[in-house]
């Protein structure tokens, strides 16, 4: 089943390739979306990117590099959610760590 997120980039994308859009348009619009997205949903960039069926080296870009100059106020909110994330990221990889061989054990 595909995502309404994938159906509403694809639709974009078609659009600005009807009328003669140039894809930086559409580029500048995915960055704002994928910022969106990261700030509502609490959303690290690999989530982000399953979810848009995009590589995780394009939403680094689109929200590091591209989302400044588009809209610095939402760089910042996504900003801040990525470095909670980055700084909780070493306690979710222990966790998972300590599952695994919790599982393991009852096996």
């Amino acid at each position: 089943m595909v995502s309404s997120h994938k159906l509403h980039l694809f639709f974009i994308y078609m659009l600005y390739r009807k009328v003669g859009g140039r894809m930086k348009d559409y580029i500048e619009k995915r960055a704002v979306e994928l910022a969106q997205y990261i700030v509502e949903n609490n959303a690290t960039v690999r989530k982000t990117a399953k979810i848009f069926n995009i590589s995780k080296s394009t939403v680094h870009k689109d929200v590091h590099e591209r989302l400044y100059k588009i809209n610095p106020a939402l760089y910042k909110e996504a900003q801040a959610v990525l470095e909670q994330n980055k700084a909780e990221r070493h306690i979710r990889g222990g966790m998972a760590t300590k599952e695994k061989y919790l599982l393991e054990k009852l096996k």
